[in-house]
């Protein structure tokens, strides 16, 4: 059975948003933080071999940027190989590949690809797609780069009305360049009173 890890760059304050659509006023506030020690974790991370899990509008956003990269970059080389499942309504226009539409069931379709035989899963950006995930225990794994920055408006990891749900921390690097990379493993859902 593959495995699905979450991987998301965010904020002190929970932001993942990095790019200045829908007129965000803090585009690459990661960017300072940025360290060849940060790179080589996050491929670490990542793997050698992985398919991703994105949303459309991450999906869109990729295949905006991901295809110029010269080949010889290690994310780019990695991403070119991966197939991309897109959870999107349009699937008849997906072009960047290889992919496949996880199709109308978002629950029951990552469920069939975590089944399947293949690279394991990795997620980045989509803080409604990370929700549902996690609220139906279809996360294995959470990776979260914590930069030393405080944004204080964007999307954040986790979608408003997410339920709660425990995790039990799995790993911590401290960069030099103030970056705490957090790992967790997916817990039980908090009980409700």
């Amino acid at each position: 059975m593959r495995k699905l890890k979450v991987i998301n760059h965010m904020s002190l304050d929970g932001v993942i948003q990095n790019s200045p659509e829908d007129g965000f006023p803090h585009p690459d506030w990661g960017g300072p933080y940025r360290s060849a020690e940060g790179r080589d974790l996050m491929l670490e991370a990542y793997g050698e071999r992985y398919d991703t899990l994105l949303g459309r509008r991450t999906y869109d956003m990729w295949s905006g940027f991901w295809p110029g990269v010269p080949a010889g970059d290690p994310f780019g080389d990695r991403l070119r190989t991966a197939t991309k499942y897109v959870v999107t309504h349009r699937p008849e226009s997906l072009e960047w590949g290889p992919f496949e539409a996880v199709g109308p069931d978002l629950v029951d379709g990552v469920r069939g690809i975590k089944e399947s035989e293949g690279a394991d899963l990795v997620c980045c950006g989509s803080s409604t797609l990370t929700s549902v995930l996690i609220q139906h225990g279809l996360v294995d794994e959470l990776v979260l780069p914590i930069n030393p920055v405080l944004v204080g408006t964007g999307k954040r990891l986790f979608a408003e009305g997410t339920p709660g749900r425990a995790f039990e921390l799995t790993g911590t690097t401290a960069l030099p360049s103030g970056i705490v990379v957090c790992a967790y493993a997916l817990g039980e859902p908090l009980p409700l009173t």
